[in-house]
């Protein structure tokens, strides 16, 4: 399966095509795949991502799924990269990791069905939906402030073509050991669902990113610790935790809260009180 990664090369952006433990560009220059600067793989106009998916995550939250996906979305400007830094700001604890599938489009989709999506598919890439959930009391409906934050969206190492996503494992380490291990047949709506139900209303361009849904067990992480998500086929994702250099601001906006909401979804869902008790202040 070709496999097509953007680095920075001698100061200049380049796309290369792996080559065994090599990255080669179209001019002929070669560099070894575990020295290249990563970039993100491609460059969306916008990533959205489906809430639940996983039927693992939906029973750690002892919750039904609706009939159909409901989704997210995260701004561009949330993108990171294959050994990029993932800041969690001062002040806030509860940092989720979310090991993840992207989708990659390919060709302009609109009011397609979910047999003629693939043909609009150029691939699929590693993703981490990291969540912020110390604004979870504020943002539940729209996840912008809990999904959006700057660095948050690390997708790669590559982008995969003729992938197929049917039966390939999931799972994401944090320092080096298995924290959520899953299955993309655990999945209720599959790809081509997924980019045939956006599709009915959002056009779809070429290098726009849909994350399709991440296995039961995400938890929070610290400053310091290493998180990687490798997906069969499609590689390891490695990403570094850190704190950012200044504080939420306070006079303005939102700030973080530890309700029960709060730490029971970056817990796990599993409380039986879930989102009862009202925000500390």
């Amino acid at each position: 399966m070709p496999e097509y990664r953007r680095i920075l090369l001698d100061g200049a952006v380049v796309e290369t095509v792996r080559d065994g433990e090599e990255l080669v560009a179209g001019d002929g220059r070669r560099v070894a795949v575990a020295d290249a600067h990563h970039l993100p793989p491609v460059v969306p106009s916008k990533v959205i991502a489906v809430h639940l998916n996983h039927r693992s995550r939906v029973e750690e939250f002892r919750i039904g799924l609706p009939d159909t996906p409901t989704y997210f979305h995260k701004p561009t400007s949330s993108l990171n990269s294959h050994g990029g830094a993932i800041v969690r700001p001062e002040g806030c604890r509860w940092l989720n990791y979310e090991g993840e599938v992207a989708i990659v489009i390919g060709r302009t989709a609109r009011n397609i069905s979910p047999e003629e999506a693939g043909d609009h598919i150029a691939g699929y890439t590693v993703a981490n939906d990291y969540g912020l959930h110390d604004f979870r009391d504020t943002d539940a409906g729209s996840m912008l402030r809990v999904k959006g934050a700057d660095t948050l969206c690390p997708l790669g190492p590559g982008l995969v073509t003729d992938w197929d996503f049917r039966g390939k494992r999931l799972r994401t380490y944090v320092n080096g050991e298995v924290v959520q291990d899953g299955s993309t047949d655990e999945m209720t709506w599959d790809m081509h669902y997924l980019v045939a139900d956006i599709a009915r209303t959002i056009t779809l361009h070429p290098g726009d990113v849909l994350l399709s849904g991440t296995p039961a067990n995400s938890r929070p992480v610290q400053p310091g610790d290493v998180v990687e998500v490798e997906v069969e086929g499609l590689g390891r994702l490695t990403n570094r935790i850190v704190t950012g250099p200044t504080a939420i601001r306070a006079d303005v906006g939102a700030q973080p809260t530890e309700s029960e909401e709060v730490l029971s979804t970056a817990l796990g869902g599993d409380w039986e009180f879930r989102g009862i008790r009202p925000p500390k202040r």
